[in-house]
């Protein structure tokens, strides 16, 4: 009531964050009955609902069902979690619930395993899908205005970008193509769908020629992860998927099978190689076990959620919604990149930035490598645990996961700078972060870690393992 916007993350009450999917009487009456014993029970890490489930699928759902997906469900879609070989009791995993090393570890490590050496397939059909498009110029000026990087890219192109507020937060965080000189593909997080869409239709001209279409149901979305992905595409487009013709963050549409106009992007949202396929509905069966059946040769298989969740906070990648909110800015979280400062176009949230670039930032976006935790007797961190810096309370994780190429935990968070005097926040440099000994509390026992403000690149590129590989120059760069 006092600045016009709230001064905390209220997305837990703000009521774009449901759709007419919720409004149902049966799903209301349902999920309130499962609520409310939930106040006072201990909910475990990963917990899903259980009611209110199979309401929104992909058009492979049986098929991966078949294959042993489990699922969890966001924003009334479901997503699969691993997949669960023949093998393994299947009961017992279904009911395990722990705060340690939890029993789908060695299922997520092969996931992972795959993703890194052949090529693994992950459905993400659930993913937020807008097109934009005018009969002018009027689509492009309008984005311009409306996200915080440059969209006026050759066709083909794809931009990492946010759209931010006034005070330069946050509201999504996407990828946008550009499919023609008049026509954009926005792709955004799966809960994103109502709140996206009602921001641009806010600040979108009334009387423009723009028109904007929610195509998420039109298309199912699989991600090829590993090095063999491209060797999967090119037998079945019958193209060339190198990087010399098909470079990072590329669209094009593509023949795949039999099946004509399949979008594809080089990129995977993990920093692996490899590729989104954005499929027509009604091709998606047809593509999928062409996929499977031509990656055979590949060492192909399917994976989740949780595979694709290690990979992406190993490479240090942050999501919105996890991470990242409408009180995060770019500055805070090292993506001075994606946004157009220096270009002299105006867009939401530009003068904040100016003046955040000019005073500094108090807070920064950290990665933080657990030194002397044991994965098989301690407890794992999760998310929220607090963060010390030279014993001193800085913040709290916003993700964490096991990274299965450094054999250790890595947290992702916040840091800030908390005046010992007064209390008060103070400027957060790169310095601030890179001379601290820092700690990772986990239900009350704390941990050493190695801060990093970018990703452990070099780490990836050179196999080793953890008993041989050099962590203290980890610190201080």
């Amino acid at each position: 009531m006092v600045h016009g916007y709230p001064s905390e993350n209220v997305w837990e009450l703000d009521l774009k964050r449901f759709g007419a999917l919720q409004s149902s009487r049966t799903f209301l009456r349902h999920r309130v009955m499962e609520v409310m014993p939930l106040m006072y029970d201990l909910k475990v890490p990963r917990w899903d609902f259980q009611t209110g489930r199979q309401l929104r699928t992909s058009p492979l759902y049986d098929r991966l069902d078949a294959q042993g997906a489990r699922w969890m469900e966001k924003h009334g879609f479901e997503r699969p979690k691993y997949f669960v070989p023949p093998d393994k009791d299947l009961l017992a995993l279904e009911q395990s619930k722990t705060f340690y090393k939890p029993d789908w570890f060695d299922i997520v490590e092969s996931e992972v395993k795959c993703c890194k050496e052949a090529v693994c397939v992950i459905d993400m059909s659930s993913f937020t899908k807008f097109e934009i498009t005018s009969t002018g110029d009027q689509a492009l000026e309008v984005l311009q205005y409306l996200f915080s990087n440059d969209l006026d890219v050759p066709v083909g192109h794809i931009v990492h970008t946010g759209m931010l507020n006034e005070v330069g937060g946050y509201e999504n965080d996407c990828s946008i193509a550009r499919l023609s000189k008049r026509s954009f593909f926005m792709i955004s997080p799966t809960d994103q769908q109502v709140h996206c869409w009602a921001w641009l239709k806010k600040h979108m001209p009334k009387d423009s020629n723009l028109l904007l279409e929610d195509v998420t149901w039109k298309y199912t979305a699989l991600n090829l992860i590993g090095p063999r992905a491209v060797d999967v595409l090119s037998e079945l487009s019958y193209a060339p998927m190198t990087p010399d013709h098909f470079p990072s963050l590329f669209c094009k549409e593509m023949s795949v099978g039999y099946a004509n106009g399949i979008r594809v992007m080089s990129m995977t949202h993990t920093g692996e190689p490899g590729f989104m396929l954005y499929i027509p509905i009604e091709y998606a069966l047809h593509v999928y076990n062409e996929v499977m059946s031509v990656g055979q040769k590949y060492g192909i298989r399917n994976a989740g959620y949780y595979a694709l969740r290690s990979l992406r906070i190993e490479k240090f990648f942050a999501f919105w919604g996890q991470d990242i909110n409408n009180l995060t800015t770019p500055l805070e979280c090292g993506r001075e990149s994606r946004v157009k400062l220096e270009k002299g176009m105006d867009f939401i949230g530009r003068d904040a930035l100016l003046q955040q670039k000019q005073n500094g930032v108090y807070k920064r976006f950290t990665m933080f490598i657990l030194d002397d935790h044991d994965t098989d007797l301690d407890l794992w961190p999760w998310w929220g645990e607090p963060i010390y810096r030279n014993g001193q309370f800085v913040g709290k994780t916003t993700s964490s996961a096991y990274s299965y190429s450094l054999e250790r935990h890595v947290c992702l968070g916040f840091v800030h700078n908390f005046s010992e005097d007064t209390g008060e926040e103070q400027v957060v440099t790169a310095d601030f972060i890179n001379r601290g000994e820092y700690e990772i509390d986990i239900a009350g026992y704390r941990f050493q870690a190695k801060a990093k403000l970018y990703p452990v690149a070099s780490l990836f590129t050179h196999k080793r393992r953890k008993d041989d590989m050099e962590l203290s120059d980890l610190h201080g760069k």
